[in-house]
Protein backbone atom coordinates (compact mmCIF):
# COMPACT_ATOMS: atom_id res chain seq x y z
CA UNK A 1 0.00 0.00 0.00
CA UNK A 2 0.93 3.66 -0.28
CA UNK A 3 0.55 5.89 2.75
CA UNK A 4 0.65 9.67 2.44
CA UNK A 5 1.05 12.15 5.28
CA UNK A 6 -0.20 15.29 3.50
CA UNK A 7 -0.08 18.40 5.65
CA UNK A 8 -0.43 22.14 5.25
CA UNK A 9 3.08 22.74 3.93
CA UNK A 10 4.65 19.31 3.43
CA UNK A 11 3.99 16.05 1.57
CA UNK A 12 5.43 12.70 2.68
CA UNK A 13 4.65 9.43 0.92
CA UNK A 14 5.63 5.89 1.90
CA UNK A 15 5.48 2.68 -0.10
CA UNK A 16 4.85 0.00 2.51
CA UNK A 17 5.22 -3.74 1.92
CA UNK A 18 2.83 -6.40 3.17
CA UNK A 19 5.20 -7.11 6.05
CA UNK A 20 4.97 -3.48 7.18
CA UNK A 21 8.44 -2.44 6.06
CA UNK A 22 8.95 0.84 4.22
CA UNK A 23 10.20 -0.01 0.73
CA UNK A 24 10.47 3.54 -0.59
CA UNK A 25 9.60 7.11 0.35
CA UNK A 26 9.18 10.58 -1.08
CA UNK A 27 9.01 13.97 0.62
CA UNK A 28 8.70 17.55 -0.51
CA UNK A 29 7.10 20.95 0.12
CA UNK A 30 3.88 20.17 -1.75
CA UNK A 31 1.49 20.65 1.17
CA UNK A 32 -2.11 21.61 0.51
CA UNK A 33 -1.30 25.34 0.57
CA UNK A 34 1.25 24.79 -2.18
CA UNK A 35 -1.10 22.96 -4.54
CA UNK A 36 -2.33 25.36 -7.23
CA UNK A 37 -6.06 25.52 -8.02
CA UNK A 38 -6.88 22.42 -5.98
CA UNK A 39 -4.99 20.10 -8.34
CA UNK A 40 -4.65 17.41 -5.68
CA UNK A 41 -5.21 14.47 -8.01
CA UNK A 42 -2.56 15.73 -10.43
CA UNK A 43 -0.14 16.38 -7.58
CA UNK A 44 -0.63 12.89 -6.16
CA UNK A 45 -0.11 11.34 -9.59
CA UNK A 46 3.08 13.33 -10.12
CA UNK A 47 4.48 12.30 -6.74
CA UNK A 48 3.65 8.59 -6.64
CA UNK A 49 3.04 7.79 -10.31
CA UNK A 50 5.92 5.26 -10.56
CA UNK A 51 4.59 3.31 -7.58
CA UNK A 52 1.10 3.24 -9.06
CA UNK A 53 2.51 2.08 -12.40
CA UNK A 54 4.32 -0.71 -10.55
CA UNK A 55 1.00 -2.13 -9.35
CA UNK A 56 0.24 -0.40 -6.07
CA UNK A 57 -3.50 0.17 -5.86
CA UNK A 58 -4.35 1.13 -2.27
CA UNK A 59 -3.54 4.73 -1.30
CA UNK A 60 -4.37 6.03 2.17
CA UNK A 61 -4.05 9.75 2.94
CA UNK A 62 -3.98 11.49 6.30
CA UNK A 63 -3.50 15.06 7.48
CA UNK A 64 -4.86 18.39 6.27
CA UNK A 65 -5.58 16.89 2.85
CA UNK A 66 -8.81 15.70 4.49
CA UNK A 67 -9.72 19.15 5.81
CA UNK A 68 -12.18 21.69 4.45
CA UNK A 69 -9.27 23.29 2.56
CA UNK A 70 -8.03 19.96 1.21
CA UNK A 71 -9.08 17.49 -1.46
CA UNK A 72 -12.24 16.31 0.27
CA UNK A 73 -13.41 16.89 3.82
CA UNK A 74 -13.37 13.81 6.01
CA UNK A 75 -15.68 14.31 9.01
CA UNK A 76 -14.11 14.27 12.45
CA UNK A 77 -14.58 11.20 14.63
CA UNK A 78 -15.28 11.63 18.32
CA UNK A 79 -12.83 10.36 20.90
CA UNK A 80 -12.18 7.74 22.10
CA UNK A 81 -10.98 6.27 18.82
CA UNK A 82 -8.37 3.76 17.75
CA UNK A 83 -7.39 1.79 14.67
CA UNK A 84 -10.79 0.14 14.22
CA UNK A 85 -12.74 3.40 14.41
CA UNK A 86 -10.37 5.24 12.07
CA UNK A 87 -10.41 2.37 9.56
CA UNK A 88 -14.20 2.25 9.61
CA UNK A 89 -14.41 6.00 9.09
CA UNK A 90 -12.18 6.39 6.02
CA UNK A 91 -13.65 8.44 3.18
CA UNK A 92 -13.39 7.46 -0.50
CA UNK A 93 -11.88 9.91 -2.99
CA UNK A 94 -12.28 9.64 -6.75
CA UNK A 95 -8.96 8.92 -8.46
CA UNK A 96 -8.47 7.25 -11.83
CA UNK A 97 -5.20 5.51 -11.03
CA UNK A 98 -6.14 3.64 -7.87
CA UNK A 99 -8.28 3.42 -4.77
CA UNK A 100 -7.74 6.48 -2.59
CA UNK A 101 -9.14 6.92 0.90
CA UNK A 102 -8.84 9.64 3.54
CA UNK A 103 -8.31 9.03 7.26
CA UNK A 104 -10.76 11.12 9.31
CA UNK A 105 -9.46 13.50 11.95
CA UNK A 106 -10.47 13.40 15.61
CA UNK A 107 -12.47 15.80 17.76
CA UNK A 108 -13.02 16.14 21.48
CA UNK A 109 -13.59 18.80 24.15
CA UNK A 110 -11.05 19.96 26.70
CA UNK A 111 -11.83 19.89 30.42
CA UNK A 112 -13.89 23.08 30.14
CA UNK A 113 -15.97 22.09 27.14
CA UNK A 114 -13.96 23.92 24.46
CA UNK A 115 -13.61 22.05 21.16
CA UNK A 116 -10.33 20.38 20.16
CA UNK A 117 -9.54 18.96 16.69
CA UNK A 118 -6.63 17.17 15.01
CA UNK A 119 -5.80 15.90 11.54
CA UNK A 120 -2.78 13.73 10.86
CA UNK A 121 -1.47 13.46 14.42
CA UNK A 122 -3.91 10.64 15.17
CA UNK A 123 -2.19 8.51 12.53
CA UNK A 124 1.22 9.17 14.05
CA UNK A 125 -0.04 8.20 17.51
CA UNK A 126 -1.38 4.95 16.06
CA UNK A 127 2.12 4.32 14.71
CA UNK A 128 3.65 4.26 18.21
CA UNK A 129 0.91 2.37 20.05
CA UNK A 130 3.06 -0.74 20.32
CA UNK A 131 5.95 1.22 21.80
CA UNK A 132 3.55 2.86 24.26
CA UNK A 133 2.19 -0.48 25.38
CA UNK A 134 -1.26 0.72 24.33
CA UNK A 135 -1.54 3.45 26.96
CA UNK A 136 0.24 6.64 27.92
CA UNK A 137 0.85 10.24 26.88
CA UNK A 138 2.07 11.33 23.45
CA UNK A 139 3.46 14.75 22.54
CA UNK A 140 3.58 15.85 18.90
CA UNK A 141 5.48 19.15 18.79
CA UNK A 142 5.08 21.51 15.87
CA UNK A 143 3.21 24.55 14.62
CA UNK A 144 0.19 23.43 16.64
CA UNK A 145 1.55 20.96 19.19
CA UNK A 146 -0.70 18.14 20.33
CA UNK A 147 -0.70 16.25 23.62
CA UNK A 148 -2.76 13.06 23.37
CA UNK A 149 -3.85 10.64 26.07
CA UNK A 150 -4.07 6.98 25.05
CA UNK A 151 -5.88 4.23 26.94
CA UNK A 152 -6.35 0.65 25.75
CA UNK A 153 -4.91 1.57 22.32
CA UNK A 154 -7.48 4.33 21.77
CA UNK A 155 -6.97 8.10 21.84
CA UNK A 156 -9.26 9.28 24.63
CA UNK A 157 -8.50 13.00 24.50
CA UNK A 158 -5.96 15.65 23.54
CA UNK A 159 -5.04 19.33 23.81
CA UNK A 160 -3.55 21.73 21.28
CA UNK A 161 -0.90 24.39 21.92
CA UNK A 162 -0.11 26.99 19.20
CA UNK A 163 3.50 27.18 20.30
CA UNK A 164 5.25 26.99 16.93
CA UNK A 165 2.94 29.48 15.26
CA UNK A 166 3.16 31.85 18.23
CA UNK A 167 6.96 31.74 18.06
CA UNK A 168 6.94 32.53 14.33
CA UNK A 169 4.48 35.39 14.81
CA UNK A 170 6.34 36.90 17.76
CA UNK A 171 9.70 36.69 16.05
CA UNK A 172 8.53 37.83 12.64
CA UNK A 173 5.87 40.41 13.43
CA UNK A 174 6.59 42.03 16.81
CA UNK A 175 9.26 44.25 18.31
CA UNK A 176 10.85 41.17 19.90
CA UNK A 177 12.22 40.05 16.56
CA UNK A 178 14.07 43.30 15.95
CA UNK A 179 16.68 42.34 18.50
CA UNK A 180 17.14 38.74 17.40
CA UNK A 181 19.79 37.39 15.08
CA UNK A 182 20.29 33.84 13.86
CA UNK A 183 21.91 31.52 16.35
CA UNK A 184 21.65 28.03 17.89
CA UNK A 185 18.11 26.80 18.52
CA UNK A 186 18.84 25.11 21.83
CA UNK A 187 21.54 25.02 24.45
CA UNK A 188 21.80 27.19 27.55
CA UNK A 189 19.54 30.02 26.26
CA UNK A 190 16.72 27.58 25.56
CA UNK A 191 17.13 26.01 29.00
CA UNK A 192 17.08 29.47 30.58
CA UNK A 193 13.78 30.20 28.83
CA UNK A 194 12.32 26.91 30.09
CA UNK A 195 13.40 27.80 33.63
CA UNK A 196 11.84 31.24 33.26
CA UNK A 197 8.51 29.60 32.35
CA UNK A 198 8.45 28.00 35.81
CA UNK A 199 8.63 31.37 37.57
CA UNK A 200 5.76 33.70 38.56
CA UNK A 201 4.62 36.40 36.19
CA UNK A 202 2.84 34.62 33.36
CA UNK A 203 3.58 34.12 29.68
CA UNK A 204 2.92 37.68 28.48
CA UNK A 205 5.30 39.08 31.06
CA UNK A 206 7.95 36.45 30.44
CA UNK A 207 8.18 36.87 26.68
CA UNK A 208 9.05 40.57 26.95
CA UNK A 209 12.25 39.48 28.65
CA UNK A 210 13.50 38.28 25.26
CA UNK A 211 13.82 42.00 24.44
CA UNK A 212 14.69 43.58 27.78
CA UNK A 213 17.46 41.10 28.56
CA UNK A 214 19.12 42.00 25.25
CA UNK A 215 18.71 45.74 25.92
CA UNK A 216 20.45 45.35 29.28
CA UNK A 217 23.32 43.39 27.77
CA UNK A 218 22.41 40.19 29.61
CA UNK A 219 21.47 38.17 26.51
CA UNK A 220 23.20 38.22 23.10
CA UNK A 221 20.97 38.87 20.10
CA UNK A 222 22.05 35.49 18.70
CA UNK A 223 20.61 33.76 21.79
CA UNK A 224 17.35 35.69 22.11
CA UNK A 225 15.45 33.41 19.71
CA UNK A 226 16.37 30.29 21.65
CA UNK A 227 15.43 32.02 24.91
CA UNK A 228 12.00 32.96 23.53
CA UNK A 229 11.54 29.40 22.24
CA UNK A 230 12.36 28.03 25.67
CA UNK A 231 9.81 30.30 27.32
CA UNK A 232 7.03 29.24 24.93
CA UNK A 233 7.86 25.52 25.00
CA UNK A 234 8.30 25.71 28.77
CA UNK A 235 4.84 27.17 29.28
CA UNK A 236 3.34 24.54 26.98
CA UNK A 237 5.03 21.64 28.74
CA UNK A 238 4.27 23.02 32.18
CA UNK A 239 0.57 23.24 31.34
CA UNK A 240 0.47 19.84 29.66
CA UNK A 241 2.18 18.09 32.57
CA UNK A 242 0.19 19.79 35.31
CA UNK A 243 -0.98 17.14 37.72
CA UNK A 244 0.95 14.30 36.10
CA UNK A 245 4.61 14.73 36.97
CA UNK A 246 6.66 11.56 36.59
CA UNK A 247 4.76 10.37 33.51
CA UNK A 248 6.54 8.96 30.48
CA UNK A 249 5.93 11.24 27.48
CA UNK A 250 6.29 9.70 24.01
CA UNK A 251 7.56 12.44 21.67
CA UNK A 252 6.78 12.11 17.96
CA UNK A 253 8.42 14.68 15.70
CA UNK A 254 11.54 15.89 13.95
CA UNK A 255 14.82 15.04 15.73
CA UNK A 256 15.76 18.66 16.47
CA UNK A 257 12.38 19.71 17.82
CA UNK A 258 11.93 16.46 19.73
CA UNK A 259 15.27 17.06 21.38
CA UNK A 260 14.20 20.49 22.60
CA UNK A 261 10.92 19.14 23.94
CA UNK A 262 12.72 16.31 25.68
CA UNK A 263 14.81 18.87 27.60
CA UNK A 264 11.71 20.81 28.65
CA UNK A 265 9.76 17.69 29.63
CA UNK A 266 12.62 16.48 31.80
CA UNK A 267 12.88 19.93 33.40
CA UNK A 268 9.24 19.75 34.46
CA UNK A 269 9.42 16.25 35.93
CA UNK A 270 8.45 14.09 32.98
CA UNK A 271 10.36 11.24 31.39
CA UNK A 272 10.74 11.82 27.63
CA UNK A 273 10.93 8.94 25.17
CA UNK A 274 11.66 9.96 21.59
CA UNK A 275 10.45 8.03 18.54
CA UNK A 276 11.77 7.89 15.00
CA UNK A 277 10.20 9.61 12.02
CA UNK A 278 8.34 6.54 10.74
CA UNK A 279 5.31 6.82 13.03
CA UNK A 280 3.04 8.16 10.26
CA UNK A 281 3.99 5.35 7.89
CA UNK A 282 3.35 2.68 10.50
CA UNK A 283 0.05 4.22 11.50
CA UNK A 284 -1.16 4.49 7.90
CA UNK A 285 -0.23 0.85 7.25
CA UNK A 286 -2.12 -0.37 10.31
CA UNK A 287 -5.25 1.63 9.46
CA UNK A 288 -5.10 0.49 5.83
CA UNK A 289 -4.92 -3.13 6.93
CA UNK A 290 -8.31 -2.85 8.63
CA UNK A 291 -9.98 -0.55 6.09
CA UNK A 292 -12.45 -1.99 3.55
CA UNK A 293 -11.05 -1.88 -0.01
CA UNK A 294 -12.89 -2.82 -3.19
Amino acid sequence: MIGVDWGTTSFRAFRVGKDGTIRDRRAGPRGILNVIDGRFADTLREEIGPWLAAGEDHVLLSGMIGSRQGWKEAPYLACPAGIAELAAGVVDVEFDWGQVKLVPGLATDDGNGVAEVMRGEETQVIGVLAAMGGSGVACLPGTHSKWATVEDSRITGFTTHMTGEAYAALRGHTILGRMMREGPAGGAPFDAGVSRAAEPGGLLHHIFGARSQVLMGRLPETEAGAYLSGILVGHEVRAALAGRQGVVVHIIGSPELSGLYARAIAAFGGFPERHDGEAAARGLAQIAEQAAWR
